[in-house]
């Protein structure tokens, strides 16, 4: 119980800290994050810049903050559209059933069968590279395994006996999926939002990092990996800040996973 609650603890603080610094990042920086400044250039951290500069005398810090805001919000957005669409159809497949389901799920399971990442990759060849075009194809790419996870608790819940006393007052099947299936399935949509945040932010950086997400010169954390490359031995801090607030981020968000699939997931309570 104690590792449990210090996960919990750290996984907060963690989490908490990135909504302050993206929330900070949407209304101030240090610097301006675009500002560029070429007497300033590859400064090691100081007084002045606490986290350096890149090759074009940017502020480290401040674009940091502004990356922390662009990733926030695209991860927030693509969990959004992944576990609406997912949602609808999971219940929609689970509780109807017949051919519709068997439709629905042969094409979710030929979508599962490509990677999230890759599958992303094709999607913003049609879409275009940029952060709504980010969103809708990481958002699309994240649907199925939303899908098969509601679908399971729907097929799991569709027979109990308080639905069944549903069917024989009288009310319809979009109010029983409304009102007794859907706040059912909360819980694991809880847990799985939460674990996809991770997904879609490593997803959102990894494409930054190849260059097909939000286009230069605006600031992700994934494109300042990218940028810092070529200097990472004449200036190391470039790749390693965002680096290691890529790597704290991840950790926050998946002891804060553990912590709510302790907390909603019967199978793993009073152990």
């Amino acid at each position: 119980m104690k590792r449990r609650r210090l996960n919990a603890v750290i996984g907060i603080v963690l989490i908490g800290a990135l909504l302050i610094v993206a929330i900070l990042g949407m209304i101030w920086t240090p610097y301006d994050p675009l500002g560029i400044s070429f007497g300033a250039r590859l400064k090691p951290p100081s007084p002045a810049h606490w986290l350096g500069t890149d090759e074009f005398g940017r502020d480290v810090m401040s674009r940091l903050m502004k990356g922390a805001a662009t990733s926030v919000r695209i991860s927030c957005f693509t969990v959004a559209v992944a576990l609406t669409i997912g949602t609808a159809l999971g219940i929609f497949t689970g509780f109807v059933r017949g051919w519709t389901d068997r439709v629905i799920m042969a094409f979710t399971n030929a979508l599962l069968a490509f990677p999230g990442i890759l599958l992303a990759l094709a999607l913003l060849t049609v879409v275009g590279a940029n952060e709504y075009g980010i969103i809708l194809a990481l958002g699309i790419a994240y649907t199925p395994s939303v899908a098969r996870v509601v679908r399971g608790t729907v097929l799991s819940l569709r027979e109990k006996e308080y639905i069944e006393a549903a069917r024989v007052m009288g009310n319809s099947e979009l109010f029983i999926m409304a009102r007794h299936i859907l706040p059912n399935c909360i819980g694991p949509l809880i847990v799985l939002g939460t674990s996809m945040f991770g997904w879609v932010l490593l997803a959102e950086s990894a494409l930054s990092f190849l260059g097909l997400g939000v286009p230069p010169p605006a600031p992700t954390w994934g494109n300042m990996l990218a940028s810092g490359r070529p200097f990472m031995v004449q200036a190391v801090w470039l790749g390693l800040f965002p680096g290691i607030c890529i790597s704290l981020t991840l950790l926050g968000i998946n002891l804060l996973g553990d912590v709510l699939r302790d907390r909603f997931d019967p199978r793993m309570r009073g152990l």
